[in-house]
């Protein structure tokens, strides 16, 4: 058995706190498209190519026309929601 030590562990914390953080005080426009995609996923929706579109712009718009997001927190939206990495 691995043991994890409590640095490790820690450091494990902080970053999927961090990531957290990059959900958090969104746009509302960028805030609704994430939770219609979200919700379109859970629900096998037939309409996930058009919310997957639509969350690419609000996320695109958010961080390049709006400036009311970072590219780090652009980036992670993108990863974890439109190209399914894990984050």
């Amino acid at each position: 058995m691995t043991r994890v030590n409590t640095n490790e562990r820690l450091i494990c914390y902080n970053i999927r706190m961090s990531n957290e953080m990059f959900e958090r005080n969104l746009p509302p426009y960028l805030a609704h498209d994430l939770e219609a995609w979200k919700k379109g996923v859970e629900e096998k929706s037939h309409l996930l190519d058009c919310l997957w579109g639509e969350l690419y712009g609000s996320i695109n718009i958010a961080e390049i026309n709006d400036n009311l997001i970072t590219h780090e927190q652009a980036q992670y939206l993108r990863d974890k929601y439109l190209w399914g990495k894990d984050v």
